[in-house]
Parts: C-alpha cells; sequence; structure tokens
C-alpha cells in the first residue's frame, strides 16, 4: 500500500504523467481546439477554461490536492510526447472509495487511450492507503465514457438521477465500481 499514486505510470499505449506548469500551455490550447468535443459533456468546458491563466490555477490546485492526498491529476501522453488527455483520481465518493476522471482529446478518441490510462489508474488507485473501491461516473447519454468502465470490467452499481450539467447530459449519472464484486 502506498500513500500516493506513482507520478508517471506507462500505461502501455499512453503515459500518465501528474499535471505540471510545463503542461499548462498545451492543456490550454488542448480544451480551446476540442472545446466543441467538451463541452457537450463536461461542465467545465467554457472558453475560459482554455485560458493559460485558469489552466495555471489548474496546476496550483492539482498540486494542492496531491500534497493532501485527495487528487491525483495527470496528462496523458503519446509516447512521443502528444497530449491526449486529462485523467484524475479523486477522493470525493466516500471513505475507502476514489473517483476515476477523464477526457480525451477529439482526435484521440477511439485509440484505447482512454482504456489503457483508466486501467493503469485503476490499478493505481487500488494501492492507495485505505481504497478498496474505484468509481466512474458519466452521464447515461455518454456512449463513449461509458464504454471505458464495460470495457474494464467495472459493474454498474447504480444510476443517480442527479441533473443536467451539460448540454448532452440526460441527467442521470451512472455510477460503475471496481472491483465488480460487490
Amino acid at each position: 500500500m502506498t500513500a500516493h499514486p506513482p507520478d508517471v505510470i506507462d500505461a502501455g499505449r499512453v503515459v500518465l504523467r501528474l499535471f505540471a506548469q510545463d503542461d499548462a500551455e498545451r492543456v490550454a490550447a488542448a480544451v480551446t481546439r476540442n472545446l466543441k468535443h467538451l463541452e457537450p459533456w463536461m461542465p467545465w468546458a467554457t472558453e475560459q477554461a482554455g485560458t493559460l491563466g485558469v489552466q495555471r490555477e489548474l496546476v496550483e490546485a492539482a498540486a494542492e490536492g496531491r500534497r493532501k492526498g485527495t487528487d491525483y491529476e495527470y496528462v496523458a501522453l503519446t509516447h512521443e510526447g502528444d497530449l491526449v488527455g486529462r485523467f484524475g483520481l479523486h477522493r470525493r465518493v466516500g471513505p475507502g472509495a476514489v473517483e476515476l476522471g477523464y477526457w480525451l482529446d477529439a482526435d484521440a478518441v477511439g485509440h484505447g487511450f482512454a482504456t489503457a490510462a483508466a486501467e493503469a489508474l485503476t490499478r493505481a488507485a487500488l494501492e492507495l492507503d485505505g481504497v478498496h473501491r474505484v468509481e466512474i461516473h458519466c452521464d447515461e447519454a455518454n456512449l463513449r465514457s461509458r464504454g471505458v468502465p464495460t470495457r474494464l470490467g467495472y459493474r454498474l452499481d447504480r444510476v443517480e438521477h442527479d441533473g443536467v450539467r451539460a448540454p448532452a447530459e440526460v441527467g442521470r449519472s451512472m455510477v460503475w465500481v471496481y472491483p465488480p464484486a460487490g
């Protein structure tokens, strides 16, 4: 068991590295480039989120979350160093559990990056002190996002009525859990 997941995780198809100030500019550019792709599903996906200032603030917040042991934010990179998305582990779903969240660049969808990264982060999360469950939450209408936990053997635990937060949502969040026995 460990207090923190690794700073760098090689997930095969993709490398996960802690989100750092050096990443702020290209994450801002990726958010801006992907607004039409992200905005239907991500309430935070706004023009403001694509600014360097906001991304620098998010890097600082990520560092603080890591210091507190509550959040672990990663950039996802190809082995050639191209940014393909962001991933995170968050201790916001109750004792003994972490939530795994993610978004991908539109051009990275369908290449196995999300599945590989989520699989590696699931393993890392279950190595954290006191963690015995990983959850992935996604709106019922987000077919791409819900494909990731399905491919990894997560079990659909429940569907929560939580309201519409982004334009394409139907307000029903699927909560997937791993390990699937329950």
